[in-house]
């Protein structure tokens, strides 16, 4: 068993891949197989695993979801730190805040095109907490 940590710097909303620092973590932890887990410390981004050979594929994806919860809504009551605010808790349920990938041969499993990607919902710029778990 192992708990870490991953600090990732984000410069506002998007899909931020951060596949090889996970990668790292894990190949340092000298564990053949198991199940890494991913835990994010925060109510307003998420956790995705995705195409990472297409940016095309990213940015519709920002773009749909960013169209499915607008920002601005007269509906929103939870405003207090700016538009973006509810609707970034609102991506963030409809998403994920932890991910389980497998580990074999102290490698992750993931297919050939699978990135991990951290989903910041909001303008936010500074870092965001990862907890890694093997």
């Amino acid at each position: 068993m192992a708990i870490g940590e991953i600090a990732i710097r984000v410069s506002g909303q998007g899909l931020q891949e951060f596949t090889g620092q996970v990668a790292d973590w894990v190949s340092r932890q000298s564990v053949g197989e198991g199940l890494c887990t991913l835990f994010i410390q925060h109510t307003s981004a998420s956790l995705l695993i995705q195409e990472n050979a297409d940016p095309s594929a990213r940015r519709d994806l920002e773009h749909w979801l960013n169209r499915l919860v607008p920002e601005d809504d007269p509906l929103y009551t939870h405003t207090l730190e700016g538009p973006d605010d509810m609707p970034a808790h609102i991506k963030a349920a409809l998403t994920a805040t932890s991910l389980s990938i497998p580990v074999l041969n102290g490698r992750l499993m993931l297919g050939t095109w699978q990135g991990v990607y951290l989903w910041e919902h909001r303008h936010h710029h500074g870092e965001r907490r990862v907890i890694l778990h093997i």
